[in-house]
């Protein structure tokens, strides 16, 4: 089922993969040059935190019905990995924007509790990096998956109290 070094160099989703990671660092770098904006409002929100509450959804979501359902459906398990990985990049891509954007205003607010989730966002896309496509063959699976799961864990415990401390209660 797991593929070797080469092996994921094959694959379509690993280059897949890396091209979302990619244009999400070129977005990000565009967003802290200034070459775009989405400081403008659509309702309550800037329009970049729409893309965070989007981004978020799908991340609290899709990760919890990927794992109940990978083990349900264990003939559908390739297709249903290729949909939690490069439906969670995507929605890292919206919440890089986010962040790049709270990043570079003058006054960022709620920087404590998101600079925390935003890093154990990144570990969680390490982790499932070298999880999914083994790019370092000697690294033992079962402590990645373990690094995985409990940083996902932790990702879920944040975005919890983040929201709660942009709403005002924490």
């Amino acid at each position: 089922m797991w593929m070797t070094r080469t092996g994921s160099l094959r694959k379509f989703d690993f280059w897949l993969s890396l091209l979302i990671i990619l244009v999400t660092l070129v977005l990000a770098v565009g967003r802290v040059f200034d070459w775009y904006s989405l400081g403008f409002f659509i309702g309550p929100f800037r329009a970049s935190h729409w893309l965070s509450i989007i981004g978020s959804s799908y991340i609290a979501i899709a990760t919890p019905a990927f794992s109940i359902l990978k083990n349900r459906l264990k003939a559908k398990y390739e297709a249903l990995v290729k949909f939690h990985v490069l439906g969670n990049l995507s929605a890292v891509l919206l919440v890089t924007i986010h962040f790049v954007s709270q990043v570079t205003r003058s006054a960022p607010a709620r920087l404590e509790t998101g600079l925390a989730l935003y890093i154990a966002m990144l570990l969680l896309v390490a982790s499932g990096f070298l999880y999914r496509f083994r790019i370092i063959p000697r690294f033992n699976i079962g402590t990645n998956r373990l690094l995985h799961v409990g940083v996902a864990l932790s990702f879920y415990i944040l975005i919890g109290i983040h929201v709660l401390h942009g709403l005002g209660i924490l």
